[in-house]
C-alpha cells in the first residue's frame, strides 16, 4: 500500500478510468501502477474478476495526483462500468496482448466514444506473454478498432504488470495527456456535484457517499441537497485519496461523510449538490445517436435503459423529428421517466436496450427540465437546435420563450449551466433591455432574483398578458352583472400551474394595469357593472327598504330581486350579503360592526340573545350576522359567547356607546333602540 498523501489543494485533481474486456488485466495494471488492489469485494478476489467499481490513486512523475477508477469488464456488469466512467478526465483502454480486442473492448470503446471521453491511452497488457511479431499484429488490430473513435489518435503503450516493463512509459504518457486536460476548462457553473456511485456506513461516523467530484469544491460543514428528492444534508467530513481533507477539489475521487441521511435512504445514482443547483424532472430533451452497429431500430415510445453519471433509470423515448431512429442516425428525442432525475445541460448519457441488454447509443442532454413536446413541430426542433448551440443569454431566453409553466430561475440556471452570479447578471441585463420579465409582485421583482421566481421572455409575456385580458373580457361579456371572473376560473382558462405561477403572473399583470385584482375576482380596469333601467328601478326600491329597516332588512325576494341583480349590487358595494336572504345596507352593517365591538368592550362578551335583543332583530338575523362577523374575524366565538376578534382592532367604536337608544349610531343610520321602535 503506498503512503497516503494529502492532495495538493493548489493543483487541479484528475480522475482516470479503466475500460476493456474481462480478464484483460485492468485491476492487475492498476495495482502495479498504484500499489493498491482495487478489488475490494471478497467475491471479486475469489473469482479474480472485478464485479463493481474499484478505486486507487497515484502520484505521477510531475507530482500530479490522480484518482483511478477500475471498472468491471464482464458484460453482465456493464451498468457498474457506466457508473464509474462518468466524470473521468481520461481513459485507459486495456487490451490484452495475447488476445487483442474482444467484444467488451468494443462495447467499452463505444461507450467512451458516446460519452466523448476525448483523452486516453491504449494499453496493451501482458506484454511478457507474447513475442514481438504477435505484439505488432495485436497493435495493428487494436489501432484499427479505435479508428473513427475519440481514441483514434491516442498513444499506445505495451506493459507488463508482472515484470514492470512499460510502466514508466505509461506514467509519462499519463502525464502528457493530463497536461492537455489541465488546459481544458472544467465546467464550474452550477457549483459542486457529486454523482454517488457507492454508499456505506462507517461505525462511529455514519453514512458515507463516494463519487467523482464535478464542477466545484466541497468543504466540511457545507449544506447540500440529495437530488432528485431534495433532502437536506450536511458535510461532516471529507476524504480524498485515503486522507482527510477540509476541502475537496473538482476532479478528485471524494468520500463524503454526511449527517442528515441514513445509509438506507441514499443510493447509487443520487447526486449531492448545493440547494437550488439542480432541478428534478421526469423529462429530458436530448440529441441521441444510435450506434451504427446497433441491432435495433428505435421506434416511437421505445423502451430503453438510460445511464447518466451514476444514475440508471428505465425510460421511454418520444421521437420528435422522425418516425424511427435507424442504426447510425441521430435525432431529437424527449426522454420520459417514471421517477425524477436531476442532471444538467451538456451531460452525456448512454442508452441500452433492456433485453437482451446491450449498448445501442447515447448522446447529450440539451434541456434538463422541459415541458412536454408534441412531435413533428418545427418550432420545437428549432428551439432545441438553439439550445444545443446558443450563448448563455440566448439559452436563457430560449428557456423561457414559451409560457413559463415550470420555468423558474433555478430551471434556467440548470439549462444554461450558469453560476448564480452569472445567471443574476444576465437576468438583470435582459430585464433592463426589455427582453425578459421576472414575474411576481413589484416589490419582489425590484429586489434580488430568487431561485423560485418565474421567468418569461417579453414576447411570451405579451402573449400571456393578452390571453389573460381576453379571458377577463370574455367573462365580462358573458356575465355583465358580475364584478369579475373568479381567480380559479381564470387560472383554469389560462392553464397555469402551479398556483404560485398564476399568482405571480396575475400580480405582474395587475401592477402593469392590464387587470384589477379585487381579491376574489379579476376585472378589467375600465369595467363597471351597469344594471339597466328596469333592474336599476327594482334595486333602488329594495335599497330604500333595507335602509329603512337597518337591522332587520327585508329579504330580496320580497321585492322581486333576482340573484344576478343582487350579485351585481354586492359587487358594486351597494349591499352587504351576510347569508342567504340576509342583506344589509353598507352603512347599517358598518354601524352594526362598531356597535358590536362597543358592546363587547363594555360587557366583555356578547351572546346571540344579547345581540338579538340589543339590535331588536330576529334570532335568524342575529345568528347569520354573528357568524359573518366571526368569518371576518371581527368577533371570535368562545362557547356560546363572542369576544373581540383580531380584526376588531381595525373597527373604531363610537366615543360614546348608547345602549338605550338615546344617541347617534352613525350618520344616516338609526340607533338600535330607534330601529327597534
Amino acid at each position: 500500500m503506498p503512503e497516503r498523501f494529502l492532495p495538493d489543494p493548489s493543483r487541479r485533481a484528475f480522475t482516470v478510468g479503466t475500460a476493456g474486456h474481462v480478464d484483460h488485466g485492468k485491476s492487475t495494471l492498476v495495482k502495479a501502477l498504484t500499489g493498491i488492489d482495487p478489488d475490494r469485494l471478497a467475491e471479486e478476489k475469489a473469482r479474480a474478476m472485478t464485479i463493481d467499481l474499484g478505486f486507487a490513486w497515484l502520484a505521477l512523475p510531475s507530482g500530479r495526483d490522480v484518482s483511478v477508477v477500475d471498472v468491471p469488464g464482464h458484460e453482465r456488469f456493464i451498468k457498474n462500468m457506466l457508473a464509474g466512467v462518468g466524470g473521468i478526465d481520461a481513459a485507459l483502454l486495456i487490451v490484452a496482448a495475447d488476445e487483442g480486442p474482444m467484444p467488451q473492448t468494443r462495447e467499452h470503446l463505444a461507450i467512451l466514444d458516446l460519452l466523448r471521453v476525448e483523452r486516453g491511452i491504449v494499453v496493451l497488457t501482458k506484454r511478457d506473454t507474447v513475442d514481438v511479431d504477435w505484439l505488432d499484429l495485436v497493435s495493428e488490430e487494436t489501432r484499427e478498432a479505435v479508428t473513427g473513435t475519440v481514441l483514434a489518435d491516442a498513444p499506445m503503450v505495451a506493459v507488463s504488470a508482472q515484470t514492470g516493463e512499460g510502466l514508466r512509459e505509461l506514467r509519462g504518457a499519463l502525464d502528457a495527456i493530463l497536461d492537455e486536460a489541465a488546459t481544458a476548462e472544467r465546467p464550474t457553473a452550477r457549483g459542486p456535484r457529486l454523482p454517488v456511485d457507492r454508499v456505506f456506513s462507517v461505525s462511529g461516523f455514519g453514512t458515507v457517499a463516494t463519487g467523482t467530484l464535478l464542477g466545484g469544491e466541497l468543504t466540511v460543514g457545507q449544506e447540500l441537497r440529495v437530488y432528485p428528492d431534495g433532502r437536506p444534508v450536511r458535510v461532516r467530513g471529507l476524504q480524498s485519496h485515503g486522507a482527510k481533507v477540509e476541502r475537496a477539489r473538482p476532479g478528485a475521487r471524494t468520500a463524503v461523510n454526511l449527517s442528515g441521511v441514513a445509509v438506507e435512504d441514499l443510493r447509487r445514482g443520487d447526486v449531492l449538490a448545493p440547494p437550488g443547483a439542480l432541478v428534478a424532472s421526469r423529462r429530458l430533451d436530448a440529441r441521441l445517436r444510435l450506434l451504427a452497429g446497433s441491432p435495433v431500430t428505435l421506434e416511437q415510445n421505445a423502451a430503453v435503459d438510460l445511464f447518466v453519471g451514476a444514475t440508471e433509470l428505465p425510460a421511454r423515448l418520444t421521437l420528435l423529428d422522425r418516425t424511427e431512429l435507424k442504426p447510425g442516425d441521430e435525432g431529437w428525442v424527449q426522454i420520459r421517466f417514471r421517477e425524477p432525475i436531476a442532471v444538467l445541460r451538456g451531460d452525456r448519457f448512454i442508452v441500452r436496450r433492456p433485453s437482451p441488454s446491450e449498448t445501442i447509443g447515447g448522446g447529450e442532454i440539451v434541456d434538463p427540465g422541459p415541458v412536454r413536446h408534441r412531435r413533428f413541430r418545427p418550432e420545437v426542433v428549432g428551439a432545441l437546435e438553439t439550445l444545443a448551440a446558443g450563448a448563455p443569454d440566448e439559452l436563457l431566453l430560449q428557456a423561457v420563450e414559451a409560457e413559463p409553466r415550470e420555468r423558474r430561475v433555478v430551471h434556467a440556471g440548470a439549462l444554461a449551466t450558469l453560476s448564480d452570479a452569472e445567471l443574476g447578471a444576465i437576468i438583470e441585463q435582459l430585464v433592463a433591455e426589455g427582453d425578459l420579465r421576472v414575474l411576481g409582485p413589484a416589490g419582489r421583482r425590484d429586489g434580488e432574483v430568487r431561485p423560485n421566481d418565474y421567468l418569461l421572455a417579453s414576447p411570451g409575456w405579451e402573449r400571456l398578458g393578452s390571453r389573460m385580458v381576453a379571458a377577463v373580457e370574455g367573462f365580462h361579456a358573458a356575465q355583465p352583472l358580475r364584478r369579475g371572473i373568479p381567480k380559479e376560473a381564470l387560472r383554469s382558462r389560462l392553464g397555469l400551474a402551479p398556483a404560485r405561477l398564476f399568482d405571480d403572473a396575475l400580480a405582474t399583470a395587475s401592477d402593469e394595469g392590464m387587470v384589477v385584482d379585487d381579491g376574489q375576482s379579476v376585472r378589467l380596469p375600465s369595467f363597471a357593472i351597469e344594471l339597466g333601467p328596469e333592474r336599476r328601478a327594482t334595486a333602488d326600491r329594495y335599497l330604500a327598504a333595507i335602509a329603512g329597516a337597518p337591522y332587520s332588512p327585508p329579504a330580496p325576494d320580497l321585492f322581486g330581486l333576482d340573484d344576478e341583480t343582487l350579485g351585481a349590487l354586492v359587487d358594486r358595494g351597494e349591499v352587504v350579503r351576510v347569508a342567504e336572504g340576509v342583506v344589509y345596507d353598507p352603512k347599517a352593517y358598518a354601524a352594526l360592526e362598531r356597535e358590536t365591538v362597543a358592546l363587547i368592550d363594555r360587557d366583555g362578551t356578547v351572546t346571540l340573545a344579547g345581540f338579538r335583543d340589543h339590535f331588536g332583530t330576529s334570532r335568524k338575523y342575529a345568528q347569520a350576522t354573528l357568524e359573518h362577523l366571526d368569518a371576518r374575524r371581527v368577533t371570535r366565538r368562545v362557547g356560546d359567547q363572542r369576544v373581540r376578534g383580531p380584526a376588531a382592532e381595525q373597527i373604531t367604536p363610537r366615543p360614546r356607546t348608547p345602549v338605550s337608544g338615546d344617541g347617534d349610531s352613525g350618520a344616516g343610520v338609526p340607533s338600535p333602540g330607534q330601529a327597534a321602535r
